[in-house]
Formats: C-alpha cells, sequence, structure tokens
C-alpha cells in the first residue's frame, strides 16, 4: 500500500496535528521567552535574576513532576478531555502572568497554572499522535513536524519574546501565548479520541504526591548549591529518598494485583531507557544553553531583549533545517545514527560557544555554535521520541507518553537549574565558560546512551504479530 502523502491526508487529520504541534510549539515556547526578559522582568517586578530563574525552573519542574499522572489521567478521562482542560488551564496562567503585580503571582501563573495545564496538555500530544499515525515513517513525519515546532518553540521562543517585549511589554508575551491556545482550541473541535475512556480506571493519588515530592526536592536542592552547599546536599538527599519511597510503593502495589502511577514494567525494555537518557540529555542542553547564553548576553555584554532573541535566531534555523527533514532522515538511517549525529554535532556547538564568545566580543561569535546546537538537537528530537513511544503497544501509550513527557521536561529543569545556578552564582566569563563546558559533558553522556541503542529499529514490544510500525525503505 503506497504511504501517504502530507497533502494526501484528511483534512480532519492535518487540522488535528496543526492543533497538536501548535500546542507543543507554545508549551517550549513558555520555557524559553522568559530568557529574554531577565532584565524586564527583575526591574519591572523588582526582583533578581536569581528570581527570575526560579520562576522559569519552577514552571518546568512542575510540568516534570505532574507528566506523569496527566499521562495517567488521559486513560481514565479521555485524551481529548485532558487536552482542552489543560489548555484552558494554561490559558488562564497565562493571563494571570500578564497582570501580575509581583513575582509571587508571576509564579502561580506562569510557574504553577501554566505547568499544571502543560502537563495536562501534552501527553495527549504524542498518545493521540501514535495513535493516529500506525507507520513508522508516516508517524516519524508527524513526530517531525511536531518535535520542529518544539524545537522552534524553545530556540524562537528568545527572538520572538524579544521583538514582543521590545515593541510592546514582556506582558504582552503571555497575552500572546493566550491568543495561540485560542486557537488551538477552535483546531481542536474536531478532534477524535481513537481510545474511549475508561472512567473506572484507577489512579493512583499516593504515587502523584510521592513522584512530585521527590522531584521537587531534587531540582530545589540543584537551585540551592550557590547559597548553601549543606541546604544543597540534604534536599537532594530527601529528594532520593521519596523517590525510592515511591518506587518501593510503586513495587508494593503491582505485588498486590493493584495499578500504581507508574508501572515498573516499563523499565524492562533497554531500548526505551536509553530512549528517556538521550531525551533528557537533550533537553537538558537545550534549556542549559537557553538560560546560559541569554543572562550571559544580557547581564555581562548589557543586550536588550530584541538583541538577545536575534542572536538566538541561528539556533531556530538550524532547529528548523532538520525538523523538518525528519520522516525522510528516518527512512535513510537508523534512530540511532541520527540520536548519534545529533549529540556530537550539539557538542560541537557547545565547545564553539566556549572557543569563540572568549575570542570575540561581537554577537556574531555566538552564532556557529547556536548553529551547530540547532541542527544537532534538530537531527535528533524526533527519533528520540519515536524510538520510545514505538516500544510500547496501544494499550500502554498513557503511561509511556507521561513518563516521556516527565523525563524531557525533568531535563529542561535540570539544564536551567544547573547552568544556571553555575552561572549566577558569578557572571562572569569564567562562569559562562564552566556552565557550557558542564552542558557539554552531560552532552557526552547522552552520546553515550545513544551509542547503546539497537542498529536497526524494531517493532513494539507486545505488538501483535503483524502490527509492526516498523517500515523499511
Amino acid at each position: 500500500m503506497a504511504e501517504r502523502t502530507p497533502s494526501a491526508e484528511p483534512p480532519e487529520t492535518r487540522r488535528a496535528l496543526a492543533a497538536l504541534a501548535l500546542a507543543q510549539f507554545i508549551c517550549s515556547f513558555a520555557g524559553s521567552n522568559m530568557n529574554v526578559m531577565i532584565n524586564d522582568i527583575s526591574r519591572d517586578l523588582d526582583t533578581t535574576v536569581q528570581g527570575v530563574q526560579v520562576a522559569i525552573t519552577v514552571f518546568l519542574l512542575v510540568m516534570a513532576a505532574l507528566m506523569i499522572p496527566g499521562g495517567k489521567l488521559t486513560d481514565r478521562y479521555g485524551r481529548k478531555r485532558c487536552f482542552l482542560t489543560g489548555l484552558v488551564v494554561y490559558a488562564v496562567g497565562a493571563l494571570l502572568s500578564a497582570a501580575a503585580p509581583g513575582l509571587g503571582v508571576l509564579i502561580l501563573g506562569n510557574s504553577i497554572l501554566e505547568g499544571v495545564g502543560t502537563a495536562l496538555l501534552i501527553p495527549p500530544v504524542y498518545i493521540l499522535t501514535t495513535l493516529m499515525f500506525t507507520d513508522l515513517t508516516a508517524r516519524a513525519r508527524a513526530f517531525g513536524i511536531i518535535m520542529a515546532l518544539g524545537g522552534i518553540g524553545a530556540a524562537a521562543g528568545p527572538l520572538i519574546g524579544g521583538l514582543i517585549t521590545t515593541g510592546i511589554s514582556w506582558r504582552a508575551a503571555f497575552v500572546f501565548q493566550a491568543l495561540v491556545i485560542a486557537v488551538i482550541v477552535m483546531l481542536s473541535r474536531r478532534i477524535e479520541d481513537p481510545l474511549p475512556p475508561d472512567p473506572d480506571r484507577s489512579f493512583d493519588a499516593g504515587g502523584a504526591i510521592l513522584s512530585a515530592v521527590g522531584l521537587v526536592l531534587v531540582v530545589m536542592g540543584i537551585l540551592a548549591a550557590d547559597n548553601s552547599l549543606w541546604l544543597t546536599v540534604v534536599l537532594l538527599a530527601l529528594g532520593v529518598l521519596v523517590l525510592v519511597w515511591f518506587l518501593r510503593s510503586a513495587r508494593a502495589k503491582e505485588a498486590r494485583g493493584e495499578e500504581p502511577l507508574l508501572s515498573l514494567s516499563l523499565f524492562r525494555n533497554r531500548t526505551s531507557n536509553l530512549g528517556l537518557v538521550t531525551q533528557n540529555v537533550q533537553w537538558l542542553m537545550l534549556m542549559g544553553t537557553s538560560f546560559t547564553v541569554a543572562a550571559y548576553l544580557q547581564v555581562v555584554r548589557h543586550y536588550d531583549a530584541i538583541e538577545t532573541g536575534v542572536v538566538f535566531t541561528a539556533a531556530t534555523l538550524g532547529l528548523l533545517a532538520t525538523s523538518l527533514v525528519a520522516a525522510r532522515l528516518a527512512a535513510r538511517r537508523s534512530q540511532r545514527t541520527l540520536i548519534m549525529t545529533g549529540f556530537v554535532a550539539a557538542d560541537a556547538g557547545v565547545v564553539v560557544l566556549i572557543v569563540l564568545v572568549a575570542a570575540f566580543s561581537s554577537g556574531w561569535a555566538f552564532v556557529p555554535g547556536l548553529l551547530l546546537i540547532g541542527l544537532g538537537l534538530g537531527v535528533m528530537l524526533t527519533p528520540s521520541v519515536n524510538v520510545v513511544q514505538s516500544s510500547f503497544p496501544e494499550q500502554r501509550q498513557g503511561e509511556i507518553s507521561g513518563l516521556s513527557r516527565s523525563v524531557s521536561n525533568l531535563g529542561s529543569s535540570f539544564g536551567t537549574a544547573i547552568a544556571g545556578t553555575i552561572l549566577v552564582s558569578g557572571l562572569t566569563t569564567g562562569a559562562y565558560a564552566a556552565a557550557m563546558i558542564t552542558l557539554a559533558v552531560i552532552g557526552l553522556l547522552g552520546l553515550a546512551a545513544a551509542a547503546r541503542l539497537p542498529k536497526t529499529d524494531t517493532e513494539p514490544a507486545g505488538c501483535p504479530p503483524g502490527t509492526s510500525t516498523t517500515t523499511h525503505p
């Protein structure tokens, strides 16, 4: 049977894919556009660079902490209902942020409500895409569009945010988000949920609390590093203990025949585990680089919001160039090859950023490195998602989607927290280099994980014979 081209897809499918891709775009945009507003927000709300860093990190952390529960709720209440509910909560948070009189309200609107909304709406994006596109190449094309919009949202967030902030106000950037949400709601009206909801499906509230508390403690421990090393050690230790408690509780529930928040059997798939590691590191590098470069440009080099955003255009172009040919690349190269190539390019970009920025004072010194990082991330974002989602059958898409998005957003949190903490502890050339070197080392860990992926793409575990999602060109 001939493969459909994008133009041959039914209008309803194209409209649904547009809504899902726009949703990923706006959530990624929200995670990075505040990076160019650091000076404007800190002056307007009478706070500090560290205060804005906390707001950004908490937003990413709330997403990561609630993404697994969000994925499980899709099974109980339906993917479309959770998607639309998340959009509404997100829009309320965006409008509250636009009117924020102080940092506390900004954290409530942006970090909490937008974070909760994102945790509800993002798992359905990946579940619906996986269910709507069953062929590996078609799915790679769909994920390529979604990840391209997500990557562009993260990379172009500084440019779009800079234009809006300079031309109007940083508050208008949140109004922009609410307007995009309104467009997504309109496009989503005719989305059909391929799987019916199961209202009787149990929900592990205790597990949701334990997992969220554990992740919050770990990231807060990283954020505390520039204030108190002892506090960092205590928070990290408590976070690890709570997460161990969560895993033991999940194991006990499974032994009793109950359904835990996160089935530990998900971690028995070696390919998926490696894919999750690569996802975490990719977003860690992207968000860590975005915060570090944006803060350095504004605080040390005294660039304004739009100048900072223009510099990031290089990363946006790189992501756009490679993400949009994801399907073509997937048909010619294995997912392992693409992910490894992406890490090599991204790590090379970080090295170039360190060397050129130290040697030249011009903003052009940032362009080659950011371009390489964008190209590398664009190559590997889609195959990393595809290798994880395609490792499980339809019945487990709710679980693995929530886990996958949680791991990715946790990477974003770690990137901002780790690189940001190193940077704000001493905004000097040395601190900038230290933050970027840390990101490069972590990138090598991602490359090592990618090298252990299967050399050839395989069908999802647990699929009945004849239902493989893998195609061979």
